[in-house]
């Protein structure tokens, strides 16, 4: 999967189909749910990759109540999800939403079984980020894909999006790997067997001529291979350059590819699946902050609002456009990519400091959470300035960095070089390396070993929760998420990054794009981060994204598939705008 040179795929031609998806993320799962149906379906992706931000995610879903819980032992309910959700997000995104999607989720997850060859277990005990709210769950009701065979895939497997980090050794870890994987110098008992059972099934795969891989990948590759089997073309390098309507319907779109201009009719409906604005600055700047860098999010690189601003002109309404999928991470080494922090948050021995060397947070607490406090000091006009990430040598003996530097490993030189990461061996010293108030810096670090030698941090509730004790050390207690910090000190350079942004199309319980009056644009429907989060300004559990982005997706093949609608589509030339393109 070199992504050098990726396979070019077909060639893009004039065409009419039913269904026409836009975008080849959860998008795939809206291709099969449709084709399942008997409708025609082409999938169109703007950049040489298949995959989307699902591809480069941990590729765990959360659909309440589905059979995989279920077969799984779990006692999960339809009534007891209504209630979180009703208590997490209450009336800030339109019920009808999250209600359809709770009533369809688990029909969605079906259809994927049936359709794909993809085998789904319960992450248990990965805790509802809100678990302590009514209806919540601190088992979790998180969902994700044993490793898959690549190599099901032939030759089409080189255009498949390649990860966010690639792997050293092929050991196909699963999101519910990791969180044990962390504690390998804590735990080796438990842990050692785990990775030589991945790394057996890795390198045997590949003697027997398979390559299993593991999260966002097994999910995606699990897609595409079920589009190739129903035959459902996907073209690459497809910018959608208009929508086409008639009567106010929606009846095709204009396609270009490598310079040329094609047209695809529809006979049901276009479903728009092309991801948020993640890296389109402009927007981002004018909904969401100022202080945001580019290059730090970490969805796919061809989310860049095009299908929301194609919407738009045909008169649709948005939803949550100042909200993405937060993600606190490492500061990018120069050419390099934010690398997440997940577990390191919630282990013992580490806390987080503002640029005024104080905690203003709890460091534990879900992402997209993290992400909010900081943007809501900046709105109260008290910006968080420089975050940093403080540790000492006991964390780094004994927990992973950055999903990337094992324990006892060093810190990459780069780090040091950049400015991105300091050592010392006193508070005072670290204090002024990073440029941080000492005797502030000194106060946050004492005040914080008292509170983990007590076992319970009163300041911002660290380890209360159910999702923060997830990631934490069970070795440690009372409390496995605080530890007080001792010599030889570490601080990383922490910086606000994103999974996507989660902000997009008003949109019904149908998938419908709704315009600024609250009637649907016939023909179109939006699809996970191309429409506005159903669950408005929350994340309610790990995959909620992906979740919604499956569960909308067969919503809208269903709408489509049920209804009468089917357009007469005129045969008119092609529009100035994508007249100018083609010249």
């Amino acid at each position: 999967m070199t992504k050098s040179a990726p396979l070019r795929g077909p060639k893009a031609r004039n065409i009419t189909v039913d269904t026409l998806v836009i975008g080849s993320g959860t998008g795939m799962a809206a291709a099969l749910a449709a084709r399942e149906l008997g409708l025609s379906v082409l999938v169109v992706e703007k950049t040489a990759y298949v995959g989307g931000s699902t591809a480069r995610s941990g590729g765990a879903f959360w659909i309440p109540a589905n059979r995989v819980l279920k077969r799984s032992g779990s006692d999960d309910t339809l009534e007891e999800a209504g209630k979180y959700l009703e208590a997490a997000v209450g009336d800030a995104a339109p019920k009808a939403r999250y209600h359809a999607f709770l009533k369809q989720g688990p029909a969605a997850v079906e259809m994927l079984e049936r359709t794909t060859s993809l085998k789904f277990f319960w992450a248990r005990e990965y805790a509802d980020y809100h678990s302590e709210l009514p209806g919540g769950s601190s088992l979790g009701r998180a969902c994700e894909s044993k490793p898959f065979d690549l190599s099901v895939l032939g030759k089409e497997r080189l255009r498949l999006r390649p990860p966010a980090v690639e792997a050293p050794l092929p050991m196909p870890i699963t999101g519910a790997d990791y969180r044990w994987i962390n504690l390998m110098a804590r735990l080796p008992m438990k842990v050692i067997p785990l990775m030589l059972r991945r790394l057996l099934k890795g390198i045997g795969g590949r003697l027997l001529g398979k390559r299993y891989v593991a999260t966002g990948q097994a999910l995606a590759a699990g897609m595409f291979a079920g589009l190739i089997k129903a035959d459902v073309p996907v073209w690459t390098r497809a910018r959608v350059v208009e929508l086409l309507a008639h009567d106010e319907c929606v009846v095709g779109a204009v396609v270009e590819q490598d310079g040329e201009i094609v047209r695809v009719q529809v006979r049901k409906g276009v479903v728009l699946a092309a991801g948020g604005f993640d890296h389109n600055m402009t927007m981002r700047h004018q909904y969401q902050s100022a202080s945001l860098k580019a290059n730090l999010s970490l969805g796919a690189e061809g989310n860049t609002g095009d299908a929301i601003d194609l919407a738009q002109s045909l008169g649709a309404d948005r939803r949550f456009m100042n909200e993405a999928w937060w993600f606190p991470a490492i500061a990018p080494v120069k050419g390099g990519s934010p690398l997440v922090l997940l577990a390191e948050r919630a282990s013992p021995g580490s806390f987080i400091v503002d640029s005024n060397g104080s905690r203003f947070v709890n460091e534990a607490k879900d992402y997209m959470s993290f992400g909010q406090s900081v943007l809501a000091r900046e709105n109260e006009g008290n910006p968080v300035g420089d975050m940093w990430l403080i540790f000492d040598q006991g964390f780094r003996n004994s927990y992973v960095l950055g999903g990337t530097v094992f324990p006892r490993a060093a810190i990459p030189k780069s780090w040091f070089d950049e400015r991105i990461a300091f050592v010392a061996e006193t508070p005072s010293e670290l204090a002024r390396a990073v440029g941080l108030p000492e005797a502030a810096f000194q106060a946050t670090l004492d005040r914080f070993n008292a509170q983990a030698a007590r076992g319970r941090d009163t300041d911002y509730h660290r380890g209360d929760s159910a999702y923060d004790r997830y990631y934490g050390d069970p070795t440690v207690q009372p409390n496995p998420n605080l530890r007080a910090l001792g010599q030889r000190l570490y601080a990383v350079k922490v910086v606000l990054s994103d999974l996507g942004t989660c902000g997009g199309l008003a949109a019904d319980e149908y998938a419908r794009v709704l315009r600024t009056d609250a009637t649907p644009i016939n023909g179109l429907y939006a699809i996970g981060n191309n429409a506005g989060n159903a669950f408005g300004h929350v994340y309610p559990g790990a995959g909620a994204t992906i979740g919604q982005g499956v569960t909308f997706g067969y919503i809208a093949a269903q709408h489509m598939a049920s209804t009468a609608q089917h357009f007469d589509i005129p045969k008119a030339p092609l529009s100035h705008a994508s007249a100018e393109v083609r010249r």
